[in-house]
């Protein structure tokens, strides 16, 4: 999870949400991924995407069946429909993500009984330090928004006369 960390933290410095993600083979990284939505400008380029890709090349097979993926937020359901179809046996979640988590929070599409796959899960691995990276990054943005809304509103603002 440390390392899932160190990938959020890539995101937050080029200002996308700092999400994380590596996937383990044998102890070994085979796969590391980190949020790039904003950057790549496409909805895709998640954290969990971009590993999978990654890790799959390494092992010669889109099925990654004895790997362990971990997070540093929960998947949302594109995310979690990506490990299952990857076969991903472990998947371990630092924060959970009540908004738009789909392994437990909202739905746990890794569970479903009625897929040909299903995900061991767990959760709350370094929980606080994931959930207080998520916070940060949301406070500092929410500051950086006002200051924006701020100078554009002064910039906006007719001269007086004197």
């Amino acid at each position: 999870m440390k390392e899932a960390i160190r990938q959020a933290k890539k995101a937050w410095k080029i200002e996308e949400v700092p999400i994380g993600c590596v996937i383990v083979y044998q102890g070994k990284i085979i796969g590391r991924g980190y949020n790039r939505r904003t950057t790549d400008k496409n909805p895709l380029a998640h954290a969990e995407i971009s590993a999978i890709k990654k890790a799959s090349k390494v092992m010669g097979d889109w099925r990654l069946e004895e790997c362990t993926l971990y997070v540093t937020l929960e998947p949302c359901q594109m995310c979690s429909g990506a490990i299952v179809q990857a076969r991903i046996p472990r998947v371990v979640v630092g924060c959970m993500n009540p908004k738009a988590g789909c392994a437990g929070s909202i739905l746990n599409l890794l569970q479903v009984e009625a897929f040909n796959h299903q995900a061991e899960l767990t959760t709350g691995i370094l929980e606080e330090e994931c959930s207080q990276m998520m916070k940060s990054f949301f406070k500092e943005l929410r500051k950086k928004q006002k200051m924006k809304k701020k100078e554009q509103e002064s910039a906006n603002m007719p001269e007086e006369n004197p």
